[in-house]
């Protein structure tokens, strides 16, 4: 059996420095809602934030370094919501390409069907990313909406999609 190249385990708040190096990369942040020159200050401050108890929060380590994060946040400020938790992943540039999203969704996704009742999970992605698109869509999520000139990335207003995925197998009380 061969051992996988990469590690998926729970975020740490010491993670703040691998992820805010990656995520200062214009390869990177120019596909998600990030700023550039993000701090180690600002990723520990959120890392260390009070999470819902359903939250999950993962990186994938690499070589002994992080080198993508993903996460589910419930949004449990809406009761009539809570059954709903938004979906953010990143990879940095150098580790693109090599299973580790696949990996990181098939976490999330596993948790959310099976231990973090969750019935919905909903992302935006910007409209052009076709390499993020199509993981989404092989992990079952479904193009909802367009938002035109929703944000603002090096200069030019750009669309994005809103997607989502259903519990494919929603739990049911087992009578035993």
């Amino acid at each position: 059996m061969t051992q996988s190249p990469y590690l998926i385990r729970a975020t740490r708040p010491e993670d703040a420095a691998d992820i805010a190096a990656y995520m200062a990369d214009p390869a990177v942040f120019a596909g998600l809602l990030q700023l550039p020159h993000p701090t180690e200050a600002m990723w520990r401050e959120r890392l260390s934030a009070p999470k819902a108890s359903n939250d999950l929060s993962l990186v994938a380590e690499q070589q002994g370094r992080v080198v993508a994060s993903a996460g589910l946040f419930c949004q449990r400020a809406q009761v009539r919501r809570q059954h709903a938790s938004a979906l953010g992943i990143s990879v940095a540039a150098s580790a693109q390409g090599q299973g580790i999203g696949t990996a990181l969704m098939a976490a999330l996704t596993d948790y959310a069907d099976r231990w973090g009742q969750i019935l919905r999970i909903e992302l935006s992605v910007f409209a052009d990313n076709a390499r993020a698109i199509a993981l989404y869509e092989r992990f079952g999520f479904v193009r909802e909406g367009l938002h035109r000139g929703y944000a603002l990335r090096d200069g030019v207003y750009v669309d994005t999609l809103s997607m989502a995925r259903w519990h494919p197998n929603p739990p049911r009380w087992s009578a035993g």
